[in-house]
């Protein structure tokens, strides 16, 4: 029953005895003696009782009323019932304290204190006017005033020590650890061990650093379950984490004496010993993890995942991890963590092929994780495997269709498939889905693919602002300048802004045979053929980066300068070079342009 309501009820009741009292001390007066004036006597001393029970029941009405609202979430209505009790009786510690409830319920503690200091004043012996008053004071962080309220309860007798803990809790608040160790301390002698207990008295020792003393309550818990190992395993990460590993060895070594199965133990082992730098001993510990065949292979994952997070930059480490994890996903073919875990150390290793390939095993094992996915699209991209890209991305984008990045990743595929409608439609979708991104070098690249696709179809008035956009915020943007030049120099359009553009890209870049080739294809188409035969020149200087279509493009440029035998020579030997345009068997044939 709610205390508010005993209370009050307490009160009511003695006031029903008070007014019977006087009803049996009339029965007493000497009825023959003095009946008229009895009668009198009794007449008034029965009225004045029956108007304190009338006063005393509409106060316990307006009460209930406002207990009522109270515990229906309605304290502002209770409030108002409270203090019209308040109002016939000032004197009610209970309706103070009810009052104090209330407001405090609202957020109002600084006008319940007043409430809750006349009830405790009222009624000093009520511990749950004691208990409301030093909530109100820990909000206030009035902790002094709290402390006394608690350490006056905790003394009156055994039946209070549970009071104790949040005794102690007030302490902490009020930067009193060493008090709040004895309020614990109390507890514990009154009521036994207690878990809670124990771990807040570890953390208030490990705070003040007495590391020993926080191993002692430690091993408190280990005696409360002797037969269970997950204490000492507790306790040994305690030492691990304070530096005293070959204790902790001792902690451990303890636990498997009870199960020698523990995979944490042997995880716990592995780090101790790769911190040693024992490499050999941290292998033989995890292996044992994975030689468990009660372990599903998802956990083994993890395990060794956290392993993976301890290796650094240690190399023999970081290839027995790879191994591992290669046994585990080879004895789990259908486990797709493990094949994740895989990919992530070839990855980590440089290994991009095999990464990649891991990558989709685990995609087709399970799709449902987008990390994989791009891990995956990225991988296929940085190794040009363009139908990889494309079937990919379109697996990837059933499971993510919202995904501005997987879009982006079909588009691209898309583009370099010459499938422009395609590549529009998906960099379009990429674009409106990563607007609000912060990657300002992504959204180039989403327009600036976006020109390129406008000027597969013909939309050379889209690809031309596509372009435009892109120069607008990054002017030395080198992909736009190549591209947007050349292809001005093919439409034979705005040929004074393609030299523009195509001059910034070989100045910036002048040993770049793809470049080179680009400006001088505009001077060609400008006309300037000597001067086209130079930078054409220069570009063949580098026979790395040299393609059919430069071969050709200098073979056109001699024979405008009319040295036709010479030309014939170039286009030959484009053709052999290969990635040439559909007009140089007709060249090579004719002799001509």
């Amino acid at each position: 029953m709610n205390p508010l309501i005993n209370v009050y009820r307490n009160r009511s009741v003695r006031g029903w005895a008070i007014g019977l009292g006087l009803l049996m001390s009339i029965g007493l007066l000497p009825a023959s003696a003095q009946r008229k004036r009895a009668e009198t006597k009794a007449d008034t001393s029965l009225a004045k009782a029956s108007s304190t029970t009338t006063v005393r029941m509409e106060e316990e009405t307006l009460f209930a009323d406002g207990m009522r609202f109270l515990m229906t979430d309605e304290p502002s209505k209770a409030v108002t019932q409270f203090g019209k009790v308040l109002q016939k009786n000032p004197g009610n510690a209970a309706a103070q304290y009810a009052t104090a409830s209330a407001l405090m319920k609202m957020g109002k503690t600084a006008e319940a204190i007043p409430f809750a200091t006349k009830a405790h004043s009222l009624d000093a012996g009520n511990k749950f006017y004691a208990l409301v008053l030093a909530e109100l004071y820990v909000k206030q962080k009035r902790y002094s005033e709290a402390e006394e309220l608690y350490e006056v309860l905790v003394k009156k007798g055994a039946e209070n020590a549970e009071y104790g803990v949040e005794l102690a809790a007030i302490y902490l608040f009020d930067d009193k650890p060493d008090k709040a160790l004895e309020a614990y301390e109390r507890v514990e002698r009154e009521l036994g061990m207690n878990e809670e207990i124990t771990r807040q008295k570890q953390r208030i020792y490990l705070k003040q650093n007495k590391i020993d003393k926080a191993v002692e309550e430690a091993e408190k818990l280990v005696q409360s379950e002797p037969g269970d190992p997950e204490y000492l395993l507790e306790g040994a990460e305690l030492l691990i984490a304070n530096d005293r590993s070959d204790q902790a060895i001792t902690w451990i070594d303890r636990a498997l004496k009870l199960n020698a199965d523990l995979p944490q133990a042997h995880v716990l082992l592995a780090d101790i010993y790769r911190k040693k730098g024992d490499m050999n001993r941290v292998t033989q510990e995890l292996n044992q993890v994975f030689a468990n065949p009660n372990l599903e292979a998802g956990l083994k994952a993890r395990i060794l995942s956290s392993y993976v997070g301890l290796t650094g930059e240690n190399t023999p480490a970081q290839q027995d991890a790879l191994k591992m994890a290669q046994d585990l996903a080879k004895s789990n073919p259908k486990d797709p963590k493990s094949q994740i875990m895989v990919a992530d150390l070839l990855m980590q290793q440089g290994k991009k092929a095999e990464a990649r390939d891991a990558y989709a095993r685990a995609a087709r094992l399970d799709g449902s994780v987008y990390e994989v996915w791009g891990s995956l699209l990225q991988l296929d991209g940085e190794l040009n495997q363009v139908d990889s890209l494309l079937v990919h991305s379109e697996q990837a984008l059933e499971v993510f269709p919202t995904q501005g990045l997987f879009w982006y990743s079909n588009g691209s595929a898309n583009l370099y498939k010459r499938r422009y409608q395609q590549a529009v439609d998906a960099l379009e979708e990429s674009q409106k889905l990563l607007a609000a991104t912060t990657n300002n070098e992504l959204k180039r690249g989403i327009q600036a693919q976006l020109g390129d696709a406008y000027n597969g179809l013909g939309d050379h008035a889209r690809s031309d602002e596509a372009y435009e956009a892109v120069l607008k915020v990054d002017p030395l943007n080198d992909h736009v300048l190549n591209n947007y030049s050349y292809f001005l120099s093919l439409r034979k359009a705005n040929l004074p802004r393609a030299l523009q553009l195509a001059q910034k890209l070989v100045e910036r870049h002048p040993t770049n045979a793809t470049y080179l080739d680009t400006y001088a294809w505009v001077l060609y188409v400008s006309k300037d053929y000597a001067k086209a035969r130079q930078y054409l020149e220069k570009a063949l200087a580098d026979p790395a980066g040299v393609s059919g279509t430069i071969i050709e493009h200098y073979g056109d440029v001699l024979y405008q300068l009319g040295e036709r035998t010479q030309a014939a020579e170039q286009w030959k030997r484009a053709k052999a070079k290969g990635g040439t345009g559909p007009e140089l068997d007709k060249k090579i044939t004719t002799g001509t342009l």
